[in-house]
């Protein structure tokens, strides 16, 4: 293409991303190829990762990819470009579908030949997209439906609505997890967010599995991001909890940990309340108790039986470092023959996946996938698993 056309195709860019903004989320895919066709492209499909990230599908609900069995799944998993020939001749382009760190789903663009300009135009169209639909998911139940598979229960559905985005992350450090049973959650839940200069994240894990043990969730969630926004540090952080549960929940409890991570030197600082302790994977090899401190009481316990002033234990993290937080559910997790997934299990899956390559979420992807597989898709109590990883 000459550089007229390329002139053309910037123009056609701009008028693309003002037509984005004011177009309803369920005329995004006819937005979408009206404008392909005049970039020299042939349709565009947009193809949004399911909540247990095993399928891909449309924005109309039409086809359904499985992750671990598709090209598109591939670009998926690696985040990598894929292209495919079909019978008829034509290509098909296969982009991640990225916001910021967070995988959101796959691209696939038609185009009769690809060049330069063509493949460009791709991902600066899939870039596009990730943006639109980041924004528009959040008032519109098509993309949350798109995104599901059955029905969700109202303690999970309450928790849902309060977590991040399951990746979060810049050039120094990133943070990433994933929760299961994915539609029947009780009171396991995340939280990870950044700042200039700290990587905030917290794991949580209330007693029971209904609908108070949500409710749980949600103020200790709630009172961990009141605390962060306003500047408070870790011990700030927890009393925070403490007392938003005494005063509203006083017959509940959570477990948790609350952690922050300097991004600039490595240094990591965290309070663990009754929670299992982290994990420290350094060079493919757990680092033996690495982590392990004397333990807080859960958030919510009685003022009298906690002491005056949390523990904050602090630890200087090596480049390549990456911390395993997680819920009882993981480690506890029946295999087939009845034993449990356990500490070895769980650390050997995440080392295998380091070794091979595999980015952080997709090393989280695999191993929930096992440890729901080993118990035929039926969790007898909350997975969650975050792993931070500091560059």
């Amino acid at each position: 293409m000459n550089s007229a056309a390329a002139g053309d195709g910037e123009h056609l860019f701009h008028e693309f991303l003002a037509e984005v903004h004011s177009t309803a989320p369920t005329d995004l895919p006819l937005l979408v190829n009206r404008y392909a066709v005049l970039l020299g492209l042939r349709q565009v499909d947009v193809y949004l990762v399911d909540l247990q990230q095993q399928r891909l599908t449309t924005l109309s609900g039409e086809e359904r990819l499985v992750v671990d069995a598709s090209l598109a799944g591939w670009a998926f998993r690696t985040l990598s470009l894929r292209v495919e020939s079909t019978d008829t001749g034509t290509l098909i382009v296969w982009i991640p579908l990225v916001d910021g760190v967070e995988r959101l789903g796959v691209v696939g663009v038609q185009v009769d030949s690809l060049d330069s300009t063509r493949l460009e135009r791709c991902r600066t169209l899939a870039s596009i997209l990730a943006m639109a639909i980041t924004s528009k998911r959040a008032i519109s139940d098509r993309f949350v439906q798109q995104a599901r598979t059955e029905a969700m229960t109202l303690p999970a559905e309450m928790v849902r609505a309060l977590l991040p985005p399951r990746t979060v992350g810049e050039a120094r450090a990133l943070s990433t997890a994933v929760l299961e049973p994915a539609y029947e959650l009780g009171g396991d839940a995340f939280d990870h967010s950044l700042t200039e200069s700290t990587l905030h994240a917290v794991i949580l894990d209330a007693m029971g599995h209904n609908l108070a043990s949500g409710m749980t969730t949600a103020i200790a969630m709630a009172g961990c991001r009141s605390a962060r926004r306003r500047g408070a540090g870790l011990r700030e952080l927890v009393k925070t909890v403490d007392d938003a549960l005494s005063e509203w929940l006083p017959e509940q409890f959570c477990t948790g940990i609350a952690l922050q991570l300097d991004m600039s030197s490595g240094i990591m600082t965290w309070i663990n309340c009754g929670h299992p302790p982290p994990l420290l994977i350094r060079d493919h090899q757990v680092l033996e108790n690495a982590l392990d401190r004397t333990g807080e009481p859960p958030m919510g316990t009685p003022g009298s039986l906690v002491p005056s002033s949390r523990v904050v234990h602090e630890v200087p993290l090596e480049p390549g470092d990456r911390v395993l937080l997680y819920t009882d559910g993981v480690t506890e997790a029946r295999l087939a023959g009845g034993s449990q997934f356990g500490l070895e299990g769980f650390t050997a899956s995440i080392i295998r996946a380091t070794a091979a390559g595999e980015t952080a979420s997709e090393a989280l992807r695999q191993l929930i996938h096992s440890i729901r597989e080993h118990q035929d898709d039926k969790l007898n109590d909350d997975a969650t698993i975050l792993m931070i990883e500091w560059r």
